[in-house]
């Protein structure tokens, strides 16, 4: 089994490339530590983020926002109006994102371009902080990366699932609920919004107790994680966000023993699996839309004549629900109630607590 950890790049769909090789150690990534915060006399803070400390203005007012991953963030603190500028929605995005938070909310975000930005224009729009990830916005190639604003004197913050170390070791990778958990600590830290942090931090472990003691079968479900489709299967592995929120809804991921986050698999390892359900990545529109998800699993030679396929045992969750911030909570709660729903785990009174409108 091939492990890759990979991302989408400017809406590109990459299969086996590591995204993510040690031109990114000059971004000062890693995991596995211990995120923590100091204020400052002068008025900034200093978090801990991906190992390396940074100082960031206290309040961010004009925050630069790439992609949506650190957007949930942001979302769940209600600092809305700190936000002053947003790259990389394309229209499909923003739509299943009004799915997930309102078309008001949405509407409401100065989004600058679809396309993912560029140090030119960050720079434009001077933000007092940036933020996005590896893969998510920030990219070695187009040179924009903390190192490089840092050069510009924009302090940028790194999403912490995507941190990683220089040799590529899979044990750097910090916990999924982990680091959840840190980036809405420094974030509620860089925004003054350090009260709404501890309640939502609060809130998340409480309905993950509300998970965790939920009545389990004697043989978990095996659940797949599909998330890119092409000649190969993108997923999940034992570090990813998808592992954390299948085994808090109860089941077993198909892939929980490769030592990877995200990893490429062929169609007749998928089918090997024997899945009993599959929970598939919404990106919104084109080849990773999910209609057209469940149009290759149910035409593919390798899994059209599996059960969980024939009898379409899927759950559509968009994309900025799979991908490590406050809404993984939301993912483990619908993943369970679907899994109840197809007699998979024992009724609970285990209730979604966001809607969806899918």
């Amino acid at each position: 089994m091939k492990r890759s950890s990979v991302r989408t790049q400017r809406h590109r769909v990459v299969f086996g490339v590591g995204l993510l090789t040690a031109g990114v150690a000059l971004a000062g990534c890693g995991a596995g530590s211990v995120e923590t915060a100091s204020t400052h006399d002068s008025g900034g803070v200093t978090v801990t983020n991906c190992r390396t400390e940074k100082t960031f203005p206290q309040p961010a007012e004009k925050i630069y926002v790439n992609e949506s991953q650190m957007l949930s963030n942001l979302f769940a603190l209600g600092a809305d109006d700190q936000i002053a500028a947003v790259s990389g929605l394309p229209h499909g995005k923003q739509e299943m994102m009004k799915d997930i938070y309102g078309e008001r909310r949405i509407d409401s975000l100065p989004i600058n371009s679809g396309e993912y930005a560029t140090l030119e224009n960050v720079m434009a729009e001077q933000p007092d902080t940036m933020m996005a990830g590896f893969g998510w916005g920030y990219s070695v190639e187009d040179n924009l990366t903390p190192a490089t604003l840092d050069k510009h004197g924009i302090p940028a913050y790194v999403s912490t699932p995507t941190c990683r170390q220089d040799t590529g070791d899979a044990e750097g990778i910090m916990p999924p609920w982990k680091a959840i958990k840190t980036d809405i600590r420094n974030v509620g830290r860089i925004t003054g919004k350090q009260d709404q942090a501890r309640s939502t931090i609060t809130d998340i472990q409480q309905r993950l107790d509300r998970l965790h003691s939920a009545q389990h079968p004697d043989t978990a479900p095996t659940v797949f994680f599909f998330d890119l489709t092409g000649k190969a299967v993108m997923s999940a592995g034992k570090f990813s966000p998808a592992q954390a929120v299948i085994e808090a809804a109860g089941g077993t991921n198909a892939l929980g023993e490769v030592d990877a986050d995200f990893t490429e698999v062929s169609w007749e390892t998928l089918a090997a699996e024997q899945p009993d359900f599959f929970v598939i990545s919404d990106y919104g529109e084109g080849a990773q839309s999910f209609k057209r998800k469940v149009r290759s699993l149910k035409t593919n030679p390798a899994t059209k004549d599996l059960p969980a396929v024939q009898e379409s045992r899927f759950l559509r969750l968009p994309i900025q629900m799979l991908l490590g911030t406050p809404l993984t909570i939301d993912s483990a709660e619908h993943l369970r109630k679907s899994l109840e729903k197809w007699d998979l785990v024992p009724d609970s009174d285990i209730q979604p607590e966001r809607d969806l409108n899918s």
